[in-house]
């Protein structure tokens, strides 16, 4: 039963969402760990998940939404998103970065239906912005159409020394608004993410890529070999009994690389890579003062995340309180506290 799929029923898709949900959150303890990552938890309050929250945004924009999660999570990806084909929830037996995860969606979404665009984007990522990034996502499309992997740039807010940048080159002949990709950088220190903004012409590196499975297998083919033909050879025996024996033998051989270092960063040395910068209201979701910034302080500037019962606060500018199920959280005499509470543990 494991092992029955739809795909050979279901239309060939124009354009398959793949969503990868994987990390643990670390910087986000106690709320998120091993058992409970942070895309699995409503971070934000709103009565959504964040993998739900994705989902949602990307659903209607997808012929097919994929979800590459670990295996011990599935059982949880599934019952929060039950508009998902179980057959689309793609479990990895252990983590190997952002390529191996990305690639593996890819060879599947291909060798179940032929190639088509995919995209794919983070599970831990908000958005305030839906219709400026459908137009972002529609545009990429158009790009990848041509050839290129596309990744979508956060047109930046100040100079973060959070996020990679990615330098923005010449206008694409088509679609309006995409640009050919001059370079990648790395997280800049705090002097040169100013200079950055204070030139203008770059983006933040969001980790999102738009690309033909045909073209990214491709490039995988000329720059990671190994884990190329590892991920084709899985994608096989995805839907069939060899499944576990497939993943037991290959997964541990496939290389651990990110999609930056594998592809994006070389392909755009060779102009392969094309951006479409957007202002989305976008927000990394990695740690408490990333979360300070996309919720909104109450009357007493108090940023209540999660938290339904008193807080207390004395000589003290803007602390964070997440969660606490009801207890009174008093903060006296710093600022920019941060105090998470859970059943088990407190962070202060």
């Amino acid at each position: 039963m494991g092992y029955v799929t739809d795909s050979d029923l279901a239309p060939a898709p124009r354009f398959v969402a793949v969503i990868p949900a994987g990390g643990v959150g670390s910087r986000l303890w106690p709320l998120s760990r091993p058992d409970r990552p942070k895309f699995l938890i409503d971070l934000l309050g709103r009565g959504a998940t964040l993998l739900q929250e994705t989902v949602s945004r990307l659903a209607p924009l997808s012929d097919r939404v994929v979800i590459v999660t670990g295996a011990r999570h599935r059982a949880a990806v599934l019952d929060q998103v039950p508009g998902v084909d179980p057959a689309d929830v793609l479990a990895e037996p252990s983590p190997r970065d952002s390529m191996a995860a990305i690639a593996l969606a890819a060879a599947v979404v291909e060798h179940r239906w032929g190639p088509a665009i995919m995209g794919s984007f983070a599970a831990d990522q908000t958005i305030a912005d839906d219709d400026a990034f459908a137009a972002a996502v529609a545009t990429a499309i158009s790009a990848a159409e041509s050839g290129d992997i596309v990744t979508i740039g956060i047109e930046p807010t100040q100079p973060s020394t959070a996020y990679g940048y990615i330098e923005v080159g010449e206008p694409l002949a088509s679609p309006v608004g995409a640009y050919r990709v001059a370079a990648f950088t790395e997280k800049p220190d705090a002097a040169t993410a100013t200079d950055m903004l204070a030139r203008g012409g770059f983006a933040w590196n969001a980790g999102m890529f738009v690309a033909q499975t045909s073209v990214l297998l491709g490039h995988l083919d000329r720059r990671q070999p190994t884990l190329a033909a590892g991920v084709r050879d899985i994608a096989r025996a995805w839907d069939t009994p060899e499944r576990e024996e497939t993943l037991a033998r290959v997964w541990p051989t496939l290389t651990r690389i990110s999609i930056d270092h594998a592809l994006a960063e070389p392909v755009a040395a060779e102009g392969g890579v094309a951006v479409v910068p957007a202002s989305l209201g976008w927000y990394d979701v990695g740690d408490f003062a990333t979360l300070a910034d996309v919720s909104e302080p109450d009357d007493q500037g108090v940023i209540r995340v999660a938290h339904d019962g008193p807080i207390i606060a004395v000589d003290a500018e803007r602390p964070v309180v997440v969660g606490g199920a009801g207890r009174t959280v008093a903060v006296v005499g710093f600022d920019d506290a941060v105090v998470a509470v859970t059943d088990d543990a407190i962070l202060v």
